[in-house]
């Protein structure tokens, strides 16, 4: 929030500078060019101006001539200085108009004007009509001499002051221009600061950020380590419960196999020998110890059923092939699931056998409860340092990412794959059957027993 409120600002000053620049130069540039204009009409003026007395003196050399030599010829220069004067009058009344500031000068250039103009006319006319004694008189007076100067300083005095317009718009453009060049500058520089405000206030902001990135990779990296270390923990744990799990079954089926097997014998005995003393007679006392032997018999099957799923006494005896061979064939007995095994001899250690057998055990415990499957397949095999034991069925399936109450097994047999450095991985979708498999490291010092 504080970043967008700093780059708010400083995009809005930003956005001031350049339309400041934008309004300085428009402004230089419109005030220059005004002044132009008014310079370009000031020297129009000058040339009119100056072009008006240049005509009138045309028009006095072409009298003149005209009345020393009597040639119309320079009657032609005459007529030419009168066009030019009369264009230079119209143009001078353009340019000032209708100024207050030049009416009295205007006026009497216009009345000095008139005044030589029918000077010079009087005199051509009084040639014309053989009169030459009276033109000489008025050339000989001096008065048009006198018109002359005064015309003239009519004249140089609007040049001058037009001189002086032209110097005071030159003058305002410099100004115009100074100014316009220095709040350029000053704009520019104050752009300039803020450009670097916002890029040491955005450095700023940039090591803040990286601060606490590093601060939030810390923390991360530190609760990645509690976690792992957590993980270490449960799966010591896991292994530790699982360890005492089976020290207990180990433990029973011990007690189970010493203890409730000798009773079930030592009464199985007793019974055969009570029915050899009292054989041939009393038939319904026979009956009772063929029931009593019956129910022994159950009983120590039972036993030994009891026994077999607390410690899978074909393991240690037999070996991991022969214990899951018998395992995938009393299921498909039970079950009447089709099995298709494929075992071949890996090297794994005692624990690891054990885990790879319950692994199976849960699997198929699975399947008898949820799967419905028609077939399943047991794979046991090893590749590259690796064993792999895997069971898949063609079952309803489900979805892993769903929470079963049954998927707790599962997770057990996880920690305890992973406790052995090998790795679980559970794959199927509903509708579409199920795979368990299980990659653990071999192990070399695992001695394979001969399968009888």
């Amino acid at each position: 929030m504080k970043r967008l409120r700093h780059n708010t600002l400083v995009f809005g000053l930003v956005c001031l500078a350049a339309i400041a620049i934008v309004l300085v130069s428009e402004g230089a540039y419109w005030q220059s060019v005004d002044k132009l204009g008014k310079v370009a009409q000031h020297q129009s003026a000058q040339n009119n101006i100056q072009g008006l007395i240049q005509g009138i003196v045309d028009a006095e050399t072409g009298t003149r001539g005209y009345l020393l030599t009597g040639s119309q010829d320079y009657l032609t220069p005459y007529e030419a200085a009168l066009r030019n004067v009369n264009a230079s009058i119209e143009l001078i009344n353009a340019s000032y108009g209708a100024s207050s500031d030049h009416a009295a000068e205007l006026e009497q250039l216009h009345d000095l004007t008139r005044t030589k103009l029918s000077e010079l006319a009087l005199t051509i006319r009084l040639v014309e009509e053989g009169k030459a004694k009276a033109t000489v008189a008025i050339l000989d007076s001096g008065i048009g001499k006198e018109k002359m100067d005064e015309l003239r300083a009519i004249g140089n005095a609007l040049v001058a002051r037009e001189d002086r317009n032209i110097a005071s718009n030159r003058n305002n453009i410099y100004r115009a221009l100074l100014f316009s060049r220095f709040g350029i500058m000053v704009l520019c520089a104050t752009g300039l600061l803020a450009l670097f405000m916002y890029l040491r206030r955005t450095r700023e902001l940039k090591l803040q950020q990286l601060q606490q990135q590093r601060i939030v990779q810390a923390e991360r990296d530190r609760l990645e380590i509690e976690v792992a270390q957590r993980t270490a923990q449960l799966v010591e744990l896991t292994q530790h419960i699982q360890s005492a799990r089976e020290d207990e079954r180990n433990r029973l089926a011990r007690n189970l196999h010493d203890d409730l097997g000798s009773l079930l014998t030592s009464a199985k005995l007793d019974a055969a020998r009570i029915k050899s003393r009292i054989a041939g007679g009393a038939p319904e006392a026979l009956e009772l110890l063929a029931r009593l032997v019956s129910t022994l018999n159950s009983g120590i099957a039972l036993g030994r059923s009891i026994i077999e799923d607390l410690r899978p006494s074909a393991l240690g005896n037999l070996g991991l092939v022969a214990a899951l061979e018998i395992l995938a064939r009393e299921f498909s007995e039970q079950s009447g699931v089709q099995v298709h095994s494929s075992l071949e001899p890996v090297k794994l250690s005692p624990d690891a056998e054990l885990t790879a057998y319950r692994l199976v055990q849960e699997a198929i415990t699975n399947i008898t409860k949820y799967a419905q499957a028609r077939q399943v397949w047991i794979r046991l095999s090893a590749h590259e340092g690796m064993v792999e034991v895997s069971v898949r069925d063609d079952g309803v399936g489900f979805d892993p990412a769903d929470k079963r109450a049954s998927a707790y097994g599962l997770v057990g047999m996880w920690y305890r794959v992973e406790a052995l450095g090998g790795t679980l991985a559970l794959l199927s979708r509903p509708g579409d059957g199920a795979l368990i498999r299980a990659r653990i490291p071999e192990s070399v010092a695992a001695v394979v027993p001969a399968v009888v």
